[in-house]
């Protein structure tokens, strides 16, 4: 449904995406990576707002540049920040967007309108104004919006940052069940979501594409550098933030779990790679040089 080829894209001679290379089916597709990494540079160029400076893009077999009003019609797009009308209704707020999507018919909008809030678990909120919602509910009103006009793409930039852990879940399982008819395309930097949502994940690192493949895979990518090993503060003082995965005190020192290509200090035994364990190995918590 998406193949993206050698796709860069630079801001004043700087790289934000450098050879970016990815195919992506009719799947929840994770797309993880530290802030900065160009997460959102790709979404936006996925989702036709930014051009890319080198590369090709096909979203439905449609090309980015010369089919991009097609690809909008069938792609569904929340940004990480998005503005809510808050005098508005759901409905209204919703029934505003159908317009601009080109849904002329008023019976077709009151349709969608109410099939999507059900979706969304919002019908009893059809009539509330938004600035009485709490951050998760508007989170899944703009899946709402996303989902109006039935796409083809869903593209979601960092969904659940900044909810409680029942409105992550929550939106986690409404994406899910998006991605059993569409191609569901989840940014995060939040492992949690792509280890419970996603079957193939890329990680995005410094503009370029450093793994993808399946969540297994990752896992690992940090295999033989993870460690549990018992430091004293002045040793675990040493370690980089990255590196330290857990830490809780003892009463010798501090227990800790460590990604580290070297075995550290304090009798360390080797333990099985989590995924996290897998993603901050390739980023840096423990790559072997």
């Amino acid at each position: 449904m998406i193949e993206i080829r050698n796709l860069s894209k630079k801001y004043k001679n700087q790289p934000a995406l450098t050879g970016v290379n990815l195919e992506i089916g009719q799947e929840m597709f994770g797309l993880l990576g530290p802030n900065g990494a160009g997460k959102t540079t790709l979404m936006r160029i996925l989702s036709t707002l930014l051009e890319p400076t080198e590369g090709t893009v096909r979203v439905g077999g449609l090309h980015l540049l010369s089919d991009a009003e097609h690809i909008r019609k069938i792609t569904g797009y929340l940004p990480q920040y998005f503005h809510l009308y808050p005098q508005l209704t759901a409905y209204e707020f919703l029934d505003y967007v159908a317009v601009m999507k080109g849904i002329k018919s008023a019976r077709e909008r009151k349709s969608q309108i109410g099939e999507i809030l059900g979706q969304v678990n919002l019908t009893e909120k059809a009539g509330a104004r938004i600035k009485t919602f709490s951050g998760g509910m508007k989170q899944r009103l703009g899946i709402a919006q996303a989902l109006l006009g039935d796409p083809k793409v869903l593209i979601v930039d960092e969904p659940t940052a900044g909810l409680d852990p029942e409105e992550r879940v929550r939106l986690r399982n409404l994406l899910n069940r998006s991605s059993l008819t569409r191609t569901v395309l989840l940014s995060t930097h939040i492992v949690a979501d792509i280890e419970s949502s996603c079957s193939r994940v890329a990680v995005l690192h410094r503009g370029r594409v450093a793994f993808a493949g399946s969540l297994s895979g990752l896992q690992e990518c940090a295999e033989g550098m993870v460690w549990e090993a018992e430091l004293s503060e002045r040793e675990f003082a040493a370690y980089e933030p990255h590196q330290v995965v857990t830490a809780r005190r003892t009463g010798h020192g501090m227990l800790c779990r460590i990604v580290s290509a070297a075995p550290p200090a304090g009798n360390p035994a080797p333990v099985k790679p989590t995924l996290e364990d897998g993603y901050l190995a390739l980023i840096g918590g423990g790559r072997r040089e």
